[in-house]
């Protein structure tokens, strides 16, 4: 938001010190550690109290920040916002308060560098903890001095937020004079503020604000109190907030006069103050506006004071004699002339806005940047603008004319009204033949658009198309022997049958088809998914397909052998070799012959058992299977595998203890607080 328009209702409320400590204490203690265990080291409670002090510090500063932030400094806003605020609130009060603030917040940033400084030095738990109880006290000290500024500014918020938002670089129309001649009444007329009015001096206290629209344009207009006539110093607040408003708005000014005298005030009175404010209406166009002329016009004064209000418009804001001041007439009573007081006023403050924008210095580089091409002639001949007769010609229409078209308002309350009469809409076609309006034409005719078949030599064609016809009948075109087909073909009558029965088939299969498609695509079916159609199928199913691959499969043998097969895993050749040599333990010599005869018999050599036992070491010595990718189907998969593994197998945390940030409660309803008969006091300790 822009330096000369601010929007004083995002002030946030200003908390009181009590409120602000506590709020920051709170915090203190939600937000930091509260617990020091019996074994942590000096180090580690240093910086335990060390991070309390410099969190309330930062509390601290936050809330001091956000006060002097939100405030608007009176240096860096418009002029009519700083005066008005020194009217309102004394500026050397205002400034004296925020720097109060200001230097509050410096205190406390010193204080907690100091204790954060000793902090680092605390020999024990005890001395740490009284440090950051000292540091923290005199934090509250500080924010406890500034009682009564954060009790001012809060005042001064809550009447800034009801100030009206005033744009003092818009197009304005500001409304001064005298108290009751009529300003707020003015003011209802124009916009839709609702300024009270009352026969009495001084009913508006303040500036109000009300928005109108005049060429497209948004216009602010302003009403200010009443303003008497007596000097400077001895006007009060309600009437500086009127000078303020004249001193630093670029307005047009409507300076209202009361001749008929109800206000309470006489003429000269107020022609008195005119002179004595004149000075604030300095390059601005003002206007002089006699109110309730419904009880005396400005003809009707007697000479005296016709006189006085003439030397007023002699005169100019500037004091010469060059006559800019406008005299308006008008009564908000009647409602007489506001309208030509409000065009009148809108149209020499767009004037002025404009000549002051010509004599400034950025109308130099627009200009510059602005070429105005004018044509020049190719000859010298004139060719002078052509407006037909007719143009020129005003046609008159009045209701007495027995020439004019009935319009269709009237033929509707000639014909029962709305609700009743239907408005005809054929009676402007423009075709051939008028009588063909109202018939009726079919857009659809079996089934067709009849717009595709609207030809107008359709007739002629037709005609044509006959004759033909009758040529082509009269000439025996259409002339055929019945027996041409089976004797360009040359087949007998077996073999037409033949193809006749063929073409029966074809027709057949296609209509089966057609009848098989459209099942395949009905919605009112059951689907069976993947999964399910899988679990459906049988062995027998499996043969047959791979039977139809060329696939030669013996389904009995298969069957037997899965069915007598047992597993590996019940059976392995761990537990077969460990039976084996608890055997052979027992009988050595039925286990060296069983040996010899599966080596070769009784007569075997030594070097055939060695084979068999080479064999049966390197059988033994086979990398067994890798079970981790049993029943995966790829390496993406695998992978997903693995990873749910490694966090099944997480160690759990079964060590855990407490943290700095750990809360304990004991109980949820302490027995002293919740046992007990109730007296008669307050249970606000509970």
């Amino acid at each position: 938001m822009g330096s000369n328009y601010y929007n004083f209702k995002k002030v946030q409320t200003v908390p009181s010190a009590m409120d602000c400590i506590d709020i920051v204490l709170s915090k203190i203690q939600r937000k930091t550690a509260t617990v020091v265990h019996p074994n942590y080291q000096i180090s580690r409670i240093r910086q335990f109290y060390m991070k309390k002090v410099k969190f309330g510090q930062d509390c601290f500063d936050e809330k001091l920040e956000q006060i002097l932030t939100d405030f608007p400094k009176l240096d860096e806003i418009h002029p009519f916002y700083a005066d008005l605020m020194n009217v309102l609130y004394d500026k050397d009060h205002y400034k004296l308060a925020l720097g109060q603030i200001n230097t509050a917040k410096h205190l406390i940033d010193n204080v907690a560098r100091d204790y954060a400084r000793l902090l680092k030095f605390g020999d024990s738990l005890y001395r740490c903890k009284q440090l950051k109880k000292a540091a923290l006290g005199r934090m509250a000290t500080i924010m406890k001095r500034q009682k009564d500024s954060l009790a001012y500014l809060e005042q001064v918020r809550q009447h800034l937020a009801r100030l009206p938002s005033i744009d003092p670089n818009t197009r304005t129309l500001l409304i001064c004079g005298y108290p009751n001649v009529g300003k707020s009444s003015f003011m209802n007329k124009l916009t839709r503020a609702e300024v009270e009015v009352q026969p009495y001096a001084f009913t508006t206290k303040s500036l109000f604000v009300g928005h109108m629209d005049y060429k497209n344009l948004r216009w602010q207009v302003i009403d200010t109190p009443g303003i008497l006539d007596h000097p400077l110093e001895q006007r009060n607040t309600i009437e500086m907030q009127s000078i303020t408003a004249l001193a630093h708005l670029r307005t047009a000014v409507l300076f209202f006069i009361d001749l008929s005298e109800q206000c309470g005030y006489s003429i000269a009175s107020q022609c008195s103050l005119f002179e004595s404010i004149r000075p604030l209406f300095a390059n601005k166009p003002t206007l002089l506006v006699v109110n309730k002329i419904d009880a005396m016009r400005y003809e009707q004064l007697s000479p005296d004071d016709k006189q006085r209000v003439d030397a007023i418009l002699a005169l100019n804001p500037n004091g010469d004699s060059s006559g800019q001041i406008t005299l308006l007439q008008m009564s908000t009573y009647t409602d007489e002339g506001v309208m030509d007081v409000k065009k009148v006023a809108c149209d020499k403050l767009l004037a002025a806005r404009v000549e002051m924008k010509m004599r400034g210095s950025k109308i130099n580089d627009i200009i510059q940047k602005l070429h105005l091409a004018q044509p020049s002639a190719r000859d010298d001949i004139e060719r002078p603008a052509f407006i037909p007769e007719g143009a020129g010609v005003k046609i008159s229409i009045t209701s007495t004319d027995p020439n004019r078209r009935k319009l269709e308002r009237e033929l509707e309350a000639e014909n029962g009204g709305a609700g009743v009469y239907n408005v005809d809409l054929r009676k402007l076609y423009q075709l051939k033949n008028p009588e063909w309006r109202y018939d009726y034409i079919p857009e659809i005719m079996d089934g067709k658009n009849i717009a595709d078949f609207v030809d107008p030599d359709i007739e002629a064609r037709l005609e044509a198309l006959e004759r033909e016809e009758e040529r082509l009948v009269a000439e025996g075109f259409y002339d055929v022997e019945d027996e041409t087909f089976g004797e360009d073909m040359d087949l007998d009558d077996e073999a037409v049958e033949v193809l006749e029965q063929a073409a029966k088939e074809v027709e057949e299969k296609q209509k089966m088809i057609q009848v098989e498609s459209r099942l395949k695509k009905g919605k009112n079916r059951s689907v069976l998914t993947l999964k399910d159609v899988a679990r459906k199928k049988t062995f027998g199913d499996m043969a047959a397909h791979l039977k139809e691959r060329g696939i030669s499969v013996d389904a009995n043998a298969i069957r037997a052998r899965s069915l007598t097969r047992k597993r590996e895993r019940s059976q392995s050749r761990g537990r077969s070799t460990t039976t084996r040599d608890a055997s052979t333990a027992r009988d050595p010599s039925a286990s060296s012959s069983k040996w010899l005869a599966a080596a070769g018999g009784a007569g075997g050599s030594s070097s055939s058992l060695a084979r068999s036992q080479s064999v049966a070491a390197k059988r033994h010595r086979v990398a067994s299977r890798d079970r981790s990718v049993a029943g995966v189907r790829d390496a993406g998969q695998k992978d997903v595998s693995q990873k749910l593994y490694h966090l099944a197998q997480r160690p759990r945390n079964s060590m855990a203890k407490a943290g700095d940030a750990d809360r304990h409660i004991g109980t949820k309803m302490p027995k002293h607080l919740f046992s007990g008969k109730r007296g008669s006091g307050t249970a606000s300790h509970r």
